[in-house]
């Protein structure tokens, strides 16, 4: 099957080349100019160089396509720098889902995320927009909806190594965030975290699959953490002891409402939101698609001691 990969260099979308690949699909992968080197196996992928926000490199992306992937994500939106939640999780997957009907390509598979809602934050708002969007197509889609992703990030943005880099590594105590005044349930809110390689399988896996049609897949992995066990495990994983202190999620949303408009402030108000929300999903989804969840361990996250 011809499938138009859109959002295919990044963490996920290395993956997503890799299974398509390895399915039998031929990628053909709409590239940033400069961004050529980070395609994986090129050399059985069509690569069209373009941006998104490009309808001609849209539509040379979709001809003859079979079917369509929507992958473009990003967890922090630069406004200064034209990146935002808007353009990339509503404006753009619009009209890659308006080109697909155009050209023919039936099927649609789109990358949402665990916890979108209509009335959320931003990040949660748009990728909602966006599936209903979606939904309201006559294209055979399928929607995904996963909580946090962890695996070897190759070199990209991924969530257990960025833990790793600024809180497991850090000499300051990690921080078991609460709400309210007291540290009553410090660090207990919880996730799912699944690995990257049981993402890519439920997309290629769903792509020739008519029970797939229509169907919004959460996919958690095998066991609902504390941000605590999570902290504990990428320790564990990187062979560190961390002390762990209580810290109040309000003090940090106040920092973060001041301070997040700077590139350099780590965290954004949203995204201690979304956290103190948490994120959790069970494994059914990923069963029910033959796919064996992989452990959140030590052993499946020795990658973090690279």
């Amino acid at each position: 099957m011809k499938v138009a990969v859109f959002g295919g260099t990044g963490f996920v979308g290395s993956y997503l080349v890799d299974a398509l690949v390895a399915g039998g699909h031929h990628p053909v992968v709409l590239v940033r100019e400069g961004s050529e080197h980070r395609l994986n196996q090129a050399e059985h992928c069509t690569l069209i160089t373009g941006d998104i926000d490009s309808e001609a490199a849209i539509e040379a992306a979709l001809d003859g396509a079979d079917a369509a992937i929507y992958n473009i994500g990003i967890l922090r939106e630069f406004p200064r720098r034209g990146i935002t939640f808007n353009e990339l999780h509503y404006q753009a997957p619009v009209r890659v889902i308006d080109a697909a009907v155009a050209a023919g390509a039936k099927r649609f598979l789109l990358m949402s995320a665990n916890g979108v809602k209509e009335h959320g934050t931003a990040y949660q708002q748009t990728k909602y927009r966006t599936e209903q969007y979606l939904k309201g197509t006559a294209l055979d889609w399928t929607i995904f909806r996963p909580s946090v992703i962890f695996g070897d990030p190759r070199g990209r943005m991924e969530f257990a190594s960025q833990l790793a880099r600024d809180i497991v590594d850090s000499p300051l105590p990690a921080p078991l965030f609460f709400d309210g005044l007291l540290p009553t349930g410090a660090g207990q809110f919880r996730m799912s975290p699944v690995h990257v390689e049981n993402v890519a399988q439920a997309f290629v896996t769903s792509l020739d699959n008519d029970a797939a049609i229509g169907a919004v897949y959460r996919l958690g992995g095998e066991e609902s953490l504390t941000w605590q066990e999570i902290l504990s495990r990428i320790a564990s994983a990187t062979g560190k002891r961390k002390l762990m202190l209580p810290v109040p999620a309000f003090g940090v949303s106040v920092a973060a409402s001041l301070l997040d408009r700077f590139e350099a402030f780590p965290v954004t108000q949203d995204q201690i939101t979304m956290l103190m929300e948490g994120n959790t999903c069970p494994a059914d989804d990923l069963v029910a698609l033959g796919i064996t969840p992989i452990a959140f361990n030590p052993e499946t996250l020795a990658y973090l001691q690279a």
